[in-house]
Formats: C-alpha cells, sequence, structure tokens
C-alpha cells in the first residue's frame, strides 16, 4: 500500500522522535536500525526511504532531543519568572531528572558518543550546547557580555558533569551530592 506524502511525513518525524529517545537510553550504536524501526512501528525498508544513512538520522534526531532539552530550560524559567536559574536547577539537577535517561539532557546522555561522530552530528550537538549557553546567558548577572558567557560556560559545564556523575554511580546518597553541590555552586556562580 502506497503512503501519502503527508503520512511519509508524519513517520519521518515520528522516527526521529523515536529515535532520540533511544538513542539517549541505548547510545548511538547500541540500537540497530531494525529495532528502532521496529519501536516506531515501521519496517526497516522504511527507514531508506526517509533518511539517507544512520548517520543522516543521527543528527536529526540529536537536533530534535537538544531542541526538546532547551524547550525544557525555557519553561523551566518561565514558570519562575522571579527566580528563572532557580528553575533551571531544580529542574535540571533533580533525581527525576537524573532517573529520566531517555527523555533527559541528550548533553549527558550522548556526549561522549557524539564526540566520536561525524562532523554533522557534532554541528548538532554544538548547535544545541550554544542554545543551552544562550539561555542560561538570560538568567544570570554579569557586568559584561564576555563574564556572562563565562558563567554561562561554567555553570553549564558544572550542571552537565555533576547530572552525568550523579547517572553513573549506584550509591543515591552520593547521586543526590552530586546534584546538591553543583547546585549550591551554580548559585555562587551567578
Amino acid at each position: 500500500m502506497r503512503v501519502s506524502r503527508e503520512q511519509a511525513n508524519r513517520n519521518r518525524e515520528h522516527v526521529i522522535d523515536v529515535a532520540s529517545r533511544l538513542f539517549r537510553e541505548h547510545g548511538f550504536d547500541g540500537i540497530g536500525l531494525k529495532d528502532l524501526m521496529k519501536s516506531a512501528g515501521l519496517t526497516q525498508g522504511a527507514f531508506y526511504k526517509q533518511f539517507a544513512s544512520k548517520e543522516d538520522l543521527v543528527a536529526q534526531a540529536s537536533r530534535r532531543a537538544l531542541g526538546g532539552s532547551t524547550e525544557r530550560w525555557v519553561d523551566a524559567a518561565e514558570k519562575n519568572p522571579d527566580d528563572p536559574l532557580d528553575a533551571a536547577i531544580a529542574f535540571y539537577l533533580s533525581e527525576d531528572h537524573q532517573e529520566a535517561r531517555m527523555d533527559g539532557c541528550p548533553i549527558v546522555a550522548l556526549g561522549a558518543d557524539a564526540a566520536r561522530q561525524s562532523p554533522d552530528v557534532k554541528a548538532s550537538f554544538e548547535a544545541g550546547v550554544k542554545a543551552h549557553l544562550d539561555v542560561l546567558g538570560q538568567m544570570i548577572s554579569a557586568a559584561s557580555e564576555a563574564e556572562r558567557e563565562e558563567k554561562s560556560i561554567a555553570i553549564l559545564s558544572l550542571m552537565v558533569g555533576a547530572l552525568t556523575l550523579a547517572r553513573v554511580v549506584n550509591d543515591p546518597e552520593m547521586a543526590k551530592s552530586f546534584l546538591d553541590a553543583a547546585a549550591k555552586k551554580v548559585r555562587e556562580i551567578a
């Protein structure tokens, strides 16, 4: 049965959404195309009608995941306009976010994998990191643009590192200590 162009576009967007979640859960190489397409409710043959390669899908799914991550930061900030940074800290450095591997921060879930990927995938991550820095820059006080940029870079690095460490340890108290210590230092930096 032939699929309409509109349905093909919906299928393509659905595959990108599913891939962005599954890649965060399993890594780029941790899931094959057959299983990924099955999870999307499509056949592997449909993949090749929609994407040039798995690398093409990895780049697009990374853009989607990073865009969604930036939106969550903005949403958190909009919910607390009096202290948007505190809202971002409460969201990002939370035990819920630590456990949300499939829907959590793609920088944490895939950063090491992305470092070994193509320039196209790295470009997706670079754009996402820049978007995160822009959002953070709007939340912090600084005497100059250079200081704002430096603080944003330090804060993002600290938050990503803390969440990464919280996810890699078995001890829940140690994980919570990473998140709490980072939250305290982020407030000091800002």
